[in-house]
This record gives structure tokens, sequence and C-alpha cells, in this order.
């Protein structure tokens, strides 16, 4: 079988716009038309849209082959964001976590090939700022794909279908979510900027903190509600609003904002612009797939 042809190079002014997962029920008849079977869900909503969030990952390790069959449902320019498993995120906190992050890396998201995206590390609410401990978990992660696999090679042990090959060796990213407010501290920004991993831009209604200074050339957007967490729309406004930050970030600018946790010290500009991916994650009846359409038209993502 011929390797796949090599990637682009990352959208570099481009604003892509999701949705946290694809497979709920509740999206139909709301944005699936009637009729469409299960399995065809994310072809539709790649259809639509230029990104999706993998959730599953977060849960539990999934099969090499399920993630060739997203990849196969996807077209050519679709991208991927996987979630790191909470496994390492939630129950060990960070510590202790060789093993069990070279199995999630021989898990498969290797067989998504050049639709691989950046990988999202979500963390609890009740774990705070220790620069240590953060520090030590994001340099061990891998910043390419061929890195990844030597990781996973040697923890394909309890992985149901393992996958640790690269066609080619492409870089991969890291965004880091938190969710405790002692993370609104100027050293989180000096660290993440040395590692160039993205600070995650958390809109939760207020019940998460929002940081929202960048942190790489990757600025990456989780929208959960705008009024209620995963249930509420986001209003004609509240979408303007959100075009108008994600088309500066896009365009290589460094808005401040009261969520901003180092205004005086803020990213060098970026002429060439920078990479930014925008998640919705409302899906509580079935805003997030509207929202993200209504979105990507106000930022003039291709119509697929």
């Amino acid at each position: 079988m011929p390797a796949p042809p090599a990637p682009a190079p990352p959208a570099r002014g481009r604003v892509r716009v999701g949705t946290s997962g694809w497979t709920y029920d509740h999206w139909r008849d709301v944005f699936y038309p009637p009729g469409l079977a299960r399995h065809r869900r994310l072809g539709y909503l790649a259809s639509r849209l230029g990104t999706a969030e993998i959730n599953g990952t977060f849960y539990s390790l999934q099969r090499a082959s399920s993630f060739r069959r997203w990849a196969d449902a996807t077209g050519e320019d679709f991208r991927f964001a996987v979630k790191g498993s909470r496994y390492i995120t939630h129950m060990k906190k960070l510590r202790g976590i060789d093993e069990a992050l070279g199995r999630f890396l021989a898990s498969g998201p290797l067989a998504l090939g050049p639709k691989l995206g950046p990988m999202l590390w979500q963390l609890p609410p009740n774990l705070g700022w220790d620069a240590d401990r953060i520090g030590e978990f994001l340099t061990m992660l891998p910043r390419s794909t061929a890195a990844a696999a030597d990781l996973g090679r040697g923890h394909t042990d309890r992985v149901p279908d393992p996958y640790v090959e690269v066609d080619d060796d492409r870089p991969l990213r890291h965004a880091l979510e938190a969710r405790h407010p002692s993370f609104r501290d100027p050293a989180v920004v000096r660290l993440l900027r040395e590692l160039d991993v993205a600070l995650v831009v958390s809109d939760g209604a207020g019940t998460f903190p929002l940081f929202d200074d960048v942190t790489a050339d990757l600025v990456y957007v989780r929208l959960h509600g705008d009024t209620e967490l995963y249930r509420s729309g986001y209003d004609e406004a509240a979408l303007d609003a959100w075009a108008v930050r994600a088309r500066n970030w896009a365009e290589g600018g460094v808005p401040t904002s009261t969520a901003t946790i180092a205004p005086d010290d803020p990213a060098p500009s970026a002429p060439s612009g920078r990479e930014v991916l925008v998640y919705f994650d409302n899906d509580g009846g079935g805003h997030a797939p509207l929202d993200a359409l209504a979105l990507a038209q106000r930022l003039g993502e291709p119509d697929r």
C-alpha cells in the first residue's frame, strides 16, 4: 500500500472550527439529518466543519482500527485533536505516568497519519499549579510523531490493537487546559512558552478560570457554554466577539483582556500568522455543531 501524501505545512493564519466529539444521539434532527446512520455521523460533520476533538481517548484506550476508520471517514484537509487519557491527568495526576503515556501513544492516534492534530491534556479542577509537576510532565511529551512511536513501542502490552508506525515524521503539538485558579501565575506563561505548549482558552460559563495568554504558535480554544456549562448556546454577539478574537490570533496579533495572566509580558507578534483551533463543547440541545457552523461562517471557513 503506498504511503499517504506528506501533509501541507501548518495552516498559519487559518482558524479551524469544530466540535468536541460527534457521536451524540441528541444531535439527531437538530444537526444530523433524519435517518442518518450512526456510523455516518463523522463523515457528515466533516462535510460541514474542518476539525473535531476525539473524546473517547479520555475515557479509555481506543483501537488503531477505530482511528483508521475515523481518518477514512474524513476529507484530506480534516484534522483531529486527540484528548489525553484521564488516567494520566485525573487519576495519576501527571505523576508516575511513563507506562500510561507509552500505552496511550501506542493505542492508535498515530494511525490518523497526516490528520493527527494536537493532543489536548485537560487537567482536573483540583490540580493546582505546581511548576515541577507540570514542567516534568510537559517535558516528557513527544514533540514529533517519530518520538511518539518510539515511546509507544516500549509499552504495547495491555494495548488491544497497538499502532506504533509513522509514514512520515511530523511535528506533534500539545495543549494544556488548566482548571484551577492557581494557574493565574506568570510563571505558567513563561513555562509553556519555553516548552512551546498552548495554554487552552477555556470558556466555561464562569465555572472554570479563563486564561487567554498566547504561549505557542498554536492557539487552542474550547467553548463549553456561554451562560450555562455544556448546555447553553452562544448568541450572535458572543459569536461575533469570538470571531474577532480568533481572527486576531490567527493574523498574529497579541490581544490582551481581563483573562490575560501576564499582560505586561505579551507573546511576540507572529507576522506569518498562527494556527487557531476552536472547539464547541456545549453539546446539550445540539448547540455545539450549530454554533460551530455559525462561527466558521463568520470566519470565512471553506464551505464544504
